[in-house]
């Protein structure tokens, strides 16, 4: 190969990856300067490949950098899909890539030019070795960053790095995490053949284009750098090279993607992995670079990349246009959605190279959008911005997204979305066998159809990782919980089978009588049928005369099919009265309503009334409520007010104790009556309410007594009580001060506003539980309620917390009806007790959730109904036979709302591994993500909230770099490999610091983040992933099949979309849903048509954004739409309230931009400044920590 001389006019220093040595690129000096080189390249004769640099010896000075060898073992390794079902085992990182598939037989990259511009690049000829038309997949290589931001805002190093083949690392200084290097003050020279090898690609680009063969998908890209200390303390701004594959079921070509890190040395950020099955993702970058100088200021453009998370999609070449450079005609966004920020210094920016002038940026897919172009925005903008100024009084501001310096392209790196509906496909047809060993679990947010097989539905039971570690040791390694996250009283979808119930009679279920444990399908009878030895404890007990039956040739009991308790994993037991603490009877409902002042001017006890009528009634007027359910009616102010509804009464009679401090219950009858019998004395009081109490001048209701009096009413029953508070108890009982001090927020003692002021209210919880007693607790308030003490009787109880801050009937009224009809109507059980069992060698240290323990085993509830779901965690107490599975049971001892005991036996059996490869490759993130917020809410009763974000950062580092360094330690330091179950854990844990239970800044009163703290501790699988990345999906032009009810009462809805505000158009419409709101966000250049397809108005200014639901229209677009958010509505358990936003005008897109998790927002980083934060932080704990120390979160609550 022959160097031109180089040039004499300065340009920007071309990207150089030498022959021989994949990716080991370096940025060429200005001319006229001579760069010192080692000795082995000072010898090497001019013109010689780069492969003849003696073996072993350090590239361009770095001594861990070395060429690759003939023979050396590549980096990348693949894994095998799944375990076979005989139990065999993978070693540690799989065997190496098939030689048949595409990405073994590649030649290795030659020599390759700099990098033309975006427009050039398009028509480029292909790399050496590379066909036209073929996506090239270059060898791995390793990352150079000078400088990345650190995720808790605190300075660190980062260690160098080697290359992409294994080699001992080094330690250098490292620039501090957050800040930005200094640029070298005297300019670099320039090596001979990096000064040719740019004369050379000088001459490659004057050549004709039409020339040039075309090159769709070309795997690499970069952009230009920037230098920005106030977002967030030194981004990565570029990226290059991230190579995505995987290795589990199909086998496919990896896809490539490039980005650049800021203003300094190319940054190689590879990805491997390929969708199916679960393999590992590679991610690597090296922080090891010298700083850069100032010559080197500008990068090369961007190429189109891939999105490689899609293996449906074909390779396709897409224009990418981030935020920055089409936000719709919004004012410049201001930092966290204009909270304060801390004072942050200013970087001043690189100069951009030439040729960048000609440059367009990238834009990011936006399904089902146009793309709009920043010249026609700009005409769009001048046109609307006389007849929109005078109406614009809020411009809430778009999160920070500076898509001019495109950092890593959002579309390469890990996607909920693309793996959501990945999932969904899977099981959209084919039911999941629960006792399968060759099929992963179904995610949590996939609708999918169970198959009771002798293992329990996963909506009922969920582990963190179905292949349990065989010990401590290997968990330790592991560094992930092994938790349990039960629901045990789950909603089934209508296709699948009901629990049964078996009924032993007066002799009760078959037990074992060493642990107690309930007859189950791996429950192993020998000795012909006479015993059977225990899963649990192993101990052999003797089978009852009225149970015994033969055994098959197979050691199987011949009534088998007529036994489902040997069958299925699920089983309901009719128990006798030995299981009785009380009579059993249907559930009571009591409603007691504040009737104060508070209550009659925020319009909540109109609300009120009418929510409890639609809750007990249908529209025509059938009761809701279970047979033999009866209700009560009580309202309170400073005194408390009975009503008799006996039936034979023409209309009901109040009764008032005024001495709240001696409470008692003045009716022996008429108290609880039948909503049948009784149904017209009830709904006439109902509406009479308000006008009773519409002169109440008392601010003071007393809910202490009124709680004590239903206590009472209720003690040999049971059932739900449902309190209407609207302000801070402050006369009887229990009454509270104001203790709120803003002053405390962001310090040590913050916590002790999350803990109760006394334990009045805790003991009185506790005597509710002793009674079967459940609390739901709505709160209206307009001011500090205090809810972390008045809350403690819907935690302790089992019950819910729902708050309205300051209630408007016209704004909250509608989703206020509708939480009390879906929390009436939820199946619901009474005066339970559960208890979880595991088999030998396991113990259960820790339980999370709303409930009472009295001792270390059981927890106490005086009520749970579908949507409450406890965190378990389990701790090896020896260890475990690979050979034998692990088992484990949940048993609910409960009366059912019609006022049947049950026992409601969940089983779940699971292998046992030896390898921790199998323990990542079986893990749920969904499940871990849950159970983590539990523990991390536990925490932070005790700990300031920063310590507690620190820890869970910290866990997410300890688990990737767990997997990094015992299944991927072939591969060079400087990458990052996610497994495949865990790719998406640093975006879940990222939004879980985002939410306002645990997230900075004191714009969040104690109040409601006590009361988001208590909803997370028990909320279930499915609706906390929801909570935490919601649902996004276009809806302003929907196909034909869209939003159509099939046969099986199912819609199809929408394709869904990344939320971020970069996704959005500011002609288009979304739905977004977090499982607790229901939004729809209209652009400001949203067309008429849709308008008056969907709402029925021409402009977006005739867009009421007040209406709480959709008008009924004949339009085929209206009915998709409402078809859709109906069918969301059906999915969730709690009410969405929906929400009209339009861009630029209500204030209600603050809140939305917020569930934009993506983006930078809520006090904390975005998702791509936070992968490479953790990225930086893995590689530390890589290189700089060989002995691991687990992080102790979990150890005690």
């Amino acid at each position: 190969m022959s160097f031109a001389p180089p040039q004499q006019q300065q340009q920007p220093r071309p990207y150089y990856a030498g022959p021989g040595q994949p990716g080991q690129g370096q940025f060429a000096p200005p001319n006229g300067q001579q760069q010192p080189q080692p000795h082995h390249q000072q010898q090497r004769p001019p013109g010689a490949p780069f492969t003849n640099v003696r073996p072993g010896a350090p590239v361009q000075g770095n001594p861990a950098v070395r060429p690759m060898q003939p023979g050396m073992r590549p980096p990348m390794q693949q894994q095998p899909a799944r375990p076979p079902v005989n139990g065999a085992h993978q070693q540690p990182g799989g065997p190496r890539p098939n030689p048949g598939s595409p990405s073994a037989a590649r030649p290795p990259m030659g020599p390759r030019p700099p990098m033309p511009s975006n427009q050039q690049i398009r028509t480029a000829s292909p790399l050496p070795g590379q066909q036209p038309g073929m996506s090239h997949a270059p060898s791995p290589r390793p990352v150079n960053v000078n400088q990345a931001p650190s995720p808790m805002g605190a300075p660190g190093s980062a260690p160098g790095q080697p290359s992409g083949h294994q080699q001992p690392s080094y330690q250098r200084a490292a620039t501090p995490l957050g800040h930005n290097a200094p640029p070298s003050s005297q300019p670099q020279p320039q090596p001979h053949h990096q000064q040719q090898q740019h004369q050379q690609h000088q001459q490659h680009q004057q050549q004709p284009l039409q020339q040039q063969a075309p090159q769709p998908a070309s795997p690499l890209s970069s952009a230009q750098g920037h230098q920005n200390g106030g977002d967030m303390n030194g981004l990565y701004n570029q990226m290059s090279n991230m190579n995505v594959g995987s290795n589990g079921g199909l086998d496919q070509q990896p896809n490539t993607f490039s980005a650049m890190p800021p203003a300094g040395p190319p940054v190689q950020t590879e990805f491997k992995a390929k969708t199916g099955a679960r393999a590992k993702r590679v991610f690597a970058a090296d922080p090891s670079a010298p700083p850069p100088s100032q010559g080197q200021a500008g990068m090369m453009p961007p190429l189109p990349g891939m999105n490689t998370f899609d293996a449906q999609t074909p390779v396709q070449q897409q224009q990418q246009q981030p935020y920055g450079s089409q936000n719709f005609g919004q004012p410049a966004p201001v930092a966290n959605n204009g909270y304060p920020q801390p004072h942050q210094q200013q970087q001043p920016m690189a100069p951009p190279p030439p040729y960048q002038q000609q440059q367009h940026q990238p834009q990011p897919q936006q399904p089902m959008v146009p793309p709009v172009y920043p010249q026609h925005q700009q005409q769009q903008q001048q046109q609307q911005q006389p007849h929109q100024q005078p109406q614009q009084q809020f411009r809430p501001q778009a999160p920070v997204q500076p898509g001019s310096k495109s950092r890593i392209d959002p579309d390469q790196i890990p996607s909920p979305v693309a793996v959501q509906e990945a999932d969904q496909q899977e099981w959209e047809d084919t039911p999941f066998v629960t006792s399968s060993r060759t099929h992963a679990t179904p995610l949590a947010s996939s609708d999918f159809i169970a198959v009771d097989g002798g293992n329990c539905n996963p909506r009922f039971f969920r582990m963190t990782t179905y292949n349990v570690p065989n010990t401590e040791d290997l968990l330790s390694t592991a560094q992930m919980p092994m938790g349990l996250v039960i629901q045990p009283l789950a909603k089934l979808r209508p296709e699948e089978a009901p629990v049964e119930t078996v009924d032993f009679g007066d002799a009760g279920p078959a037990r074992c009588r060493r642990c107690k444990a309930y007859i189950n399908p791996y429950m192993i009878f020998t000795n012909g049928g006479q015993r059977f030895v225990c899963n649990m404890c192993l101990f052999e007990n003797e089978i009852e005369p009225g149970y015994f039956c033969n055994l098959d040739m197979n050691g199987r009991r011949l009534d088998l099919e007529q036994r489902p308790e040997l069958r299925n994993g699920t089983i309901e037991f009719a128990v006798p009265k030995e299981y009785w603490n009380k009579t059993p009877a249907p559930a009571a409902y009591v409603f007691a309503i504040d009737v104060s002042w508070n209550a009659i001017q925020s319009g909540m006890l109109s609300q009120c009334v009418q929510a409890i009528k639609s809750a007990i009634w249908d529209d025509n007027g059938a009761s809701r409520l279970v047979p033999g359910a009866q209700i009560g009616i009580m309202t309170y102010d400073k005194h408390v007010h009975f009503y008799n509804l006996h039936p034979s009464l023409d209309q009901a009679q109040m009764m008032v104790v005024s001495d709240v401090n001696d409470m008692f219950v003045p009716l022996s009858e008429g108290f609880l009556v039948s909503p049948d019998s009784s149904k017209a004395t009830v709904e006439t009081l109902l509406e009479m309410l308000p006008q009773i109490f519409a002169e109440n001048k008392t601010t003071e209701p007393v809910i202490g007594a009124v709680v004590q009096a239903v206590r009472m009413a209720l003690e040999d029953r049971g059932g739900k009580l449902m309190l209407f508070q609207t302000s801070l108890p402050t006369y009887g009982p229990g009454s509270l001060k104001h203790r709120d001090d803003s002053k405390l927020y962001g310090t040590d003692k913050e916590k002790t506003l999350y803990a109760p002021q006394d334990d009045f209210y805790k003991k009185l919880a506790e005597s509710c539980v002793d009674a079967g007693l459940s609390i739901d607790l709505f709160l209206f308030p307009n001011a500090y309620v205090d809810v972390a003490t008045l809350g403690c009787l819907s935690t302790i109880t089992g019950g819910e917390t729902v708050m309205f801050p300051n209630f408007n009937a016209t704004r909250d009224g509608v989703k206020f009806q509708g939480n009390v009809i879906k929390m009436v109507g939820r199946p619901f059980g009474f005066n339970a007790l559960m208890r979880v069992r595991c088999s030998a060698g396991l113990r259960i240290t820790e339980h999370f959730g709303n409930f009472h323990m009295k001792n270390s085993t059981d927890l106490e509830l005086a009520g749970v109904d579908s949507e409450k779901a406890f965190g378990v965690l389990v701790k090896h107490d020896g260890k475990l036979d690979e050979k034998t599975e692990a088992s484990f049971q949940v048993a609910l001892l409960y009366t059912t709302a019609d006022g049947l005991r049950r026992v409601r036996v969940h089983n779940f059996s699971t292998p046992v591994t030896t390898l921790l490869g199998n323990v990542f490759r079986w893990a749920d993130m969904d499940t871990t993500i849950n159970f983590l917020s539990k523990g991390a809410i536990a925490q932070a009763l005790s700990k300031p909230l920063n310590e507690v974000r620190d820890a869970l950062t910290e866990k997410c580092v300890k688990i990737l770099s767990a997997y990094r360094k015992n299944c991927a330690s072939s591969t060079a330091p400087g990458q990052l490999i996610l497994p495949e179950s865990f790719k998406l854990f640093p975006l879940y844990a990222l939004t879980l610091l985002k939410s306002k239970s645990l997230r900075g800044g004191k714009d969040i009163n104690s109040d409601l983040r006590v009361h988001q703290m208590r909803m997370l501790k028990g909320m279930g699988v499915s609706e906390s992933i929801a909570f935490f990345y919601p649902r996004m999906a276009p809806i302003h032009e929907l196909d034909p099949k869209v939003g159509v009810t099939d046969l099986t009462g199912r819609v199809r809805l929408p394709r869904l979309i990344r939320v971020s505000y970069a996704r959005l158009n500011s002609s288009g419409a979304y739905m977004l849903e977090n499982g607790q709101c229901l939004y729809i966000w209209l652009g400001r250049d949203i067309s008429s048509e849709f308008l008056s397809d969907v709402f029925g108005v021409p402009t977006l200014d005739d867009v009421d954004p007040q209406m709480r639901y959709l008008p009924e229209l004949e339009s085929p677009l209206n009915i998709q739409v409402r078809t859709i958010a109906n069918y969301m509505q059906e999915q969730r358990a709690k009410y969405l309230n929906l929400i009209v936003v339009r861009q630029g005008k209500d204030q209600a897109e603050l809140e939305f931009s917020n569930l934009l998790v993506e983006d930078k927002n809520n006090d904390a980083m975005s998702y791509v400044d936070y992968l490479c934060a953790i990225h930086r932080m893995i590689q530390t704990e890589v290189t700089t920590r060989p002995h691991e120390v687990p992080t102790g979160l979990w150890t005690s609550r």
